[in-house]
């Protein structure tokens, strides 16, 4: 009982804080590039700048690739290998996009503001091209697909390094953390991000998809892409700004083209019941002619007899037409030859 009740609390708590937020806040946190996020960059470009040169020339790192992937995790520890096949999923572009927007795509329906979806979408495009290019340009293969043993593989073809995987849940899950309104929420995502993006990262060595430098340079490239997104936010804005200009011109058209509504009708007095049920006649107009008044007939003057009084007259004669070759009744017929 005492559980549900603090349940309770606490949702009611949850939705009292979001009915508090039912537009645009006045003020958003928007990040800009202070003087510790610019030393953070510039930090992290030397660490993926570092890692590259380290694979290129071969050197310990590529080495100790080559002895984890001998190593192979999969097979020292089987039982979580069921487990880590779904949670890689985390690191999946389409799955992690889609769950991140949804999350988003709400918020910016509550807050009346399309700022969080333009920024995702702005990051996803940065991931997209700069983890793309480094990928096709080093094409480096993976553990699964090695030809030499102790080569750093680099330059035949593949699309391996960094990891996109790792990069992806760093940028994805990251941007929560990015697009949080409160110090407090800024630093429980970013923890929540920070442990999400290492997990994937050592599942993909686990199965042996990627080597561990695959996954050192994924962590670099996406908190690379974090970093400088307060780089872009003067765009953002001027996107968000355009769609809301786009939206007040089709609102205006539409109501353009709505035609204007009729003026209502005079109300029709009704009558009762019982002169309604008569029929009106509509008094008809004295129809002049053109003819002058008809002279009175005169009759004949002299008694009038009805029909019944009149004597009945029989005709004289046979009503039958009279035929040549017959003989009238009573007279003798000559007998036939």
């Amino acid at each position: 009982m005492r559980t549900e009740r603090k349940l309770t609390r606490r949702l009611d708590r949850v939705f009292a804080r979001l009915d508090r937020e039912p537009e645009r806040p006045a003020h958003i946190d928007v990040p800009r590039m202070s003087r510790h996020r610019a030393v953070l960059f510039s930090s992290t470009l030397a660490f993926y700048l570092a890692i590259v040169w380290a694979v290129i020339t071969t050197s310990w790192l590529v080495r100790l690739d080559w002895r984890v992937m001998f190593f192979r995790p999969y097979q020292q520890w089987p039982g979580i290998h069921a487990f880590l096949d779904y949670y890689v999923v985390l690191g999946q572009r389409g799955p992690t996009a889609v769950m991140v927007a949804a999350w988003l795509g709400w918020r910016s329906w509550r807050q009346h503001t399309v700022r969080p979806l333009l920024t995702l979408a702005a990051s996803l495009l940065l991931l997209n091209i700069t983890v793309g290019a480094a990928k096709l340009g080093m094409g480096r293969l993976g553990p699964h697909y090695a030809t030499v043993i102790g080569s750093n593989e680099m330059g035949l073809g593949g699309d391996i390094f960094p990891s996109g995987h790792t990069a992806n849940a760093v940028v994805t899950w990251g941007i929560l953390a990015y697009l949080a309104s409160t110090a407090r929420a800024r630093r429980w995502l970013s923890a929540l991000s920070a442990i999400t993006s290492l997990g994937v990262g050592l599942t993909t060595v686990y199965l042996g998809t990627h080597w561990l430098s695959d996954v050192l340079l994924g962590w670099a490239a996406g908190l690379l892409i974090l970093l400088a997104l307060p780089w872009f936010e003067p765009l953002i804005s001027r996107a968000e700004n355009a769609l809301f200009a786009l939206r007040d011109r089709l609102r205006a058209r539409r109501r353009r083209t709505v035609p204007a509504p009729a003026a209502p009708l005079a109300p029709v007095a009704l009558q009762p019941l019982a002169k309604a049920a008569e029929p009106s006649v509509p008094a008809r107009e004295p129809v002049t002619s053109a003819r002058g008044p008809r002279p009175p007939i005169h009759l004949a003057p002299g008694p009038h007899t009805a029909r019944s009084d009149r004597t009945p007259v029989t005709p004289a004669g046979s009503r039958r037409p009279p035929h040549a070759d017959r003989l009238p009744r009573g007279a003798s017929q000559a007998a036939r030859p």
